[in-house]
């Protein structure tokens, strides 16, 4: 059998030759390629086995080092295999021989090398057969991050197997559990995104309705776990079992991939899968225990509950770029950007600002305004590493020397009533119940990037009208709360 160490070869390999894949063709094929660390760790996550033949599928494999990770831990022992066959799949030239090098090291694995497409040869296959013709028994994946146009050709190859995927990591993982055995143990590594919204809606049922999920791994650095390649989505870590009992998730998070400060933790899975929510969204707890939004019988209302709407900002700008002006002036009305909101209130005209701070309002323009008035704004992004990842802000119309309409630019959510501004006390307590660490360690167990879109925050329970206007009121007399007054007062409300 091979040395222990085969898979410290495939990653010098990888560290070689990384560095001088051509920018253009890493974004074609949109595969980043596994440090060894995180090859280990995704290898130690699969079950013991002592199946006579394992059958190890590892689709988009780049230069082995999945495969080398899973395939040292039997030869040191940690699998009772007699065999195994291995099936790599890899689309790149360049990186084939020497993937079919280090497959080769090993003694009793009978590797099989796909040159080609994963979705096209997958696709192929009789999936949804009573036993699967590949039979897998084991999966470990890094697949692609690449959009799925809805022309392409692996788009009609999906569809022509009853699989919906918009990116190719979760074509490939989709395809991988349709290959894989009854029982068979799929470990990937992929962007988080799949864990909520409603182009991943088709990928999350899927694997629901097919597998139990029994392990899932966050990095709390976005930028760590493919530091070399400089890739900036939230990774997270998955175990799959097709056909599996669902039971408790194992949760674990690290900083990095060097997993020193490893915490795990366990999870029933009404709290990764909420059984009332219709879009079955993904949450990764990264605490123990529950927080004080599942707990509390005071914050179960919608915004349809509560008679509220919540809108993206509607001016695209360089779509109305004629209309914008850097400073306001005859005809015109505020154009508010995140950047005219602070810890501070609202600033606003900011001179020197590198957006406009007016928008001219005629015809072209009209229907994209609200009337001025008190709302709730929430920035759409963030960054990872920002303490929040929701930030609310309550606009106030005496700011704007009694400018009749507002424009409210794309990067901002915004809470209304009917296109028309919210009573004071309301859009106050929106602000100060969206601002609570809670509130953002709740979202952040279900939105993994750096967006917060208007349907994130519908999907959100709300503490009832009534009780938002006393925060708001509450938060009126208190000047400019903070944190900690504005966590302890969460606390306080009544169901």
């Amino acid at each position: 059998m091979a040395m222990l160490r085969q898979l410290e070869v495939a990653d010098t390999v990888r560290r070689a030759v990384a560095p001088g894949i051509e920018r253009k063709r890493k974004a074609a094929f949109g595969q980043f390629l596994t440090p060894s660390s995180v090859a280990r760790f995704m290898a130690s996550l699969f079950p013991a086995s002592d199946l006579p033949i394992c059958r190890l599928l590892d689709a988009g494999a780049g230069v082995g080092a999945l495969s080398c990770a899973f395939l040292d831990r039997w030869v040191a022992g940690g699998f009772g295999f007699g065999a195994v066959e291995a099936t790599a799949c890899e689309i790149d030239d360049e990186l084939r021989g020497h993937l079919a090098r280090h497959l080769a090291a090993y003694r009793g694995v009978t590797p099989r090398i796909i040159a080609g497409d994963y979705i096209e040869w997958a696709a192929a296959d009789d999936l949804f057969a009573a036993t699967p013709p590949s039979g897998y028994t084991h999966a470990i994946l890094n697949p692609p991050y690449k959009k799925i146009h809805g022309s392409s050709a692996h788009r009609l190859a999906l569809r022509r197997v009853g699989i919906e995927a918009v990116n190719l990591y979760s074509a490939f993982v989709a395809l991988a559990l349709a290959q894989a055995a009854p029982g068979g143990q799929i470990v990937a590594i992929i962007p988080r995104s799949f864990c909520n919204g409603p182009y991943y809606r088709p990928f999350r049922d899927f694997i629901l309705a097919r597998a139990a999920i029994h392990h899932l791994h966050l990095f709390d650095s976005r930028n760590k776990a493919f530091k070399d390649d400089a890739v900036l989505q939230e990774n997270i870590i998955i175990r799959l079992e097709r056909g599996g009992r669902q039971e408790a998730v194992t949760v674990s998070t690290s900083t990095d991939d060097t997993f020193t400060d490893l915490a795990i933790h366990q999870h029933p899975f009404e709290r990764i899968v909420f059984p009332d929510d219709p879009e079955r969204f993904i949450r990764v707890p990264t605490i123990p225990g529950k927080n004080i939004i599942e707990c509390s019988s005071a914050i179960r209302f919608t915004l349809a509950d509560l008679g509220i709407q919540v809108s993206t900002g509607p001016v695209v700008d360089f779509r109305l770029k004629e209309h914008l002006r850097d400073m306001p002036g005859e005809a015109t009305v505020p154009l508010l950007y995140p950047g005219h909101f602070g810890r501070n209130g609202i600033a606003w005209p900011v001179a020197g600002m590198k957006k406009p701070n007016a928008i001219e309002r005629n015809a072209d323009t009209e229907k994209w305004l609200y009337p001025n008035g008190f709302y709730c704004v929430v920035r759409r992004l963030s960054s990872k590493e920002e303490r929040r990842r929701i930030v609310a802000s309550v606009v106030e119309p005496a700011v704007f020397d009694g400018a009749p309409m507002l424009g409210f630019e794309n990067h901002l959510n915004l809470f209304h009533e009917n296109k028309r501004g919210l009573p004071e006390a309301l859009a106050r307590g929106l602000a100060v119940f969206l601002n609570t660490t809670m509130v953002d360690e709740d979202f952040r167990r279900f939105n993994g990037h750096t967006q917060v879109n208007a349907m994130d925050l519908r999907r959100m329970k709300y503490p009832s009208r009534a009780n938002l206007i006393a925060l708001g009121e509450w938060a009126a007399d208190q000047g400019v709360p903070t944190q900690e007054q504005i966590d302890a007062k969460l606390g306080t409300l009544a169901g």
